[in-house]
């Protein structure tokens, strides 16, 4: 039996996707678009948030490649025969799968959909995700072509979302906010990170369910950590158990059909020290006033330079640990952030109607120094024609959130 090195299988029916067909097209015509722009033939996109964006389906690698290839009449998912037909269904365009029977069967199933009698000239590709291993191949397939990166161009195009886009971010930040109502009803000393974690996770793929029933359903999760753990941000949470006293740092981070949304609250258990208290009024105080500055019109390092004069004159400056927000949606390999979209030194970018941003200021100070431990509250922002609606809800500080349970 000869078996093929990529195959079409169309199982099932198509499902309905998080957003609607126009939603998907608008999208793909500012691709085409930009392609146009740059004398690109066609694209062939490999990273997870960029497939997702454009086509509705989320690949899971786990080490094979995925990619999408764009022209100007075509969109087609590449795909692994693992996968089956899931790719098809949850897309919005058509997919080929190729086959694990012969090495680089993935390249053969992109050469199918391109033209063999006009090979293109100039191909986009993601500079910030392909491989060298791939890129090379795609060389050896497409040897008169020219690669040109495109992922600046498609990260640029994304900072601005769509009304629909919106509606998901919103909804992610109430579901983020009943995990975090979750998870304090459980704060006590003896409890432990993970079993608080857990129900908040759990809190939130359920809202999340009962909001998007048809949705898949993946990688909500929460970050708690106590003590020492809240140096970092991002450290997991561990089987530590809470004792009176302790720093607290609650993340929540619903996903939904690839968006992410985040909450972050510091917090303590039963009482605060002094020297504590006054390293997290002094971050509180820079939130309140980051908030205040996220508006139309406004310049990324502008924002970022008054709040480090701010924390500066607090006497706080030497412990901040990272930049003070970002955008949100797709998630990427940055978390969810556009490249370019950053409350940074280095980002100039002008805040704009429909971009997405967050506040969240961070200090850590080491232990051994008053006050040790890691400070950070988080809330995301919309930005509209002349004002910013703010979409977290749980409240934050001493007032709120010394927990006795």
């Amino acid at each position: 039996m000869e078996r093929p090195d990529f195959f079409t299988l169309r199982n099932g029916e198509k499902v309905k996707l998080p957003f609607s067909p126009k939603e998907y097209q608008d999208r793909v015509d500012k691709l085409r678009k930009a392609m146009s722009e740059n004398d690109i033939e066609i694209t062939i996109l490999t990273s997870m948030h960029n497939i997702a964006y454009y086509t509705g389906f989320i690949y899971c690698s786990f080490g094979r490649p995925y990619g999408c290839v764009v022209t100007q009449n075509k969109v087609v998912t590449v795909s692994a025969n693992i996968d089956a037909s899931q790719p098809w269904r949850r897309s919005h365009c058509h997919n080929i799968i190729y086959t694990d029977w012969k090495r680089d069967n993935f390249f053969r199933a992109i050469n199918s959909i391109i033209d063999k009698k006009d090979k293109p000239k100039s191909i986009g590709i993601e500079n910030d995700h392909i491989t060298l291993e791939i890129k090379d191949k795609l060389n050896s397939i497409f040897e008169n072509a020219t690669f040109k990166d495109i992922s600046k161009k498609l990260m640029k195009n994304r900072m601005i979302k769509s009304d629909e886009e919106i509606e998901i971010i919103k909804n992610g930040a109430r579901i983020a906010d009943l995990g975090a109502e979750e998870i304090v009803k459980l704060i006590k000393p003896g409890q432990t990170e993970l079993e608080i974690a857990i129900a908040g996770r759990d809190r939130m793929e359920r809202e999340i369910a009962k909001s998007y029933p048809g949705a898949e359903y993946m990688d909500t999760w929460v970050w708690f950590q106590s003590g020492i753990n809240t140096d970092g941000a991002h450290n997991p949470k561990t089987n530590r158990a809470l004792k009176n006293g302790d720093i607290l740092s609650l993340n929540t981070f619903p996903m939904i059909s690839g968006y992410y949304t985040a909450l972050e609250r510091t917090l303590f258990v039963n009482e605060v020290d002094d020297a504590s208290l006054k390293a997290w009024e002094a971050n509180i105080n820079v939130h309140k006033r980051g908030l205040e500055l996220i508006k139309p019109g406004i310049k990324c390092s502008q924002i970022c330079e008054e709040l480090n004069d701010l924390f500066g004159s607090l006497g706080y400056l030497q412990y901040r640990t990272f930049g003070y927000g970002h955008s949100f949606g797709m998630l990427s390999h940055f978390y969810g952030r556009e490249v370019g979209l950053e409350l940074r030194e280095d980002i100039d970018t002008i805040l704009e109607e429909n971009m997405v941003i967050s506040m969240e200021p961070m200090i850590m100070i080491p232990e051994g120094k008053p006050g040790a431990g890691g400070y950070r509250e988080h809330d995301i922002l919309v930005i509209k024609n002349d004002s910013v609606e703010n979409i977290t809800k749980f409240p934050f500080g001493p007032e709120y959130n010394v927990i006795k349970n």
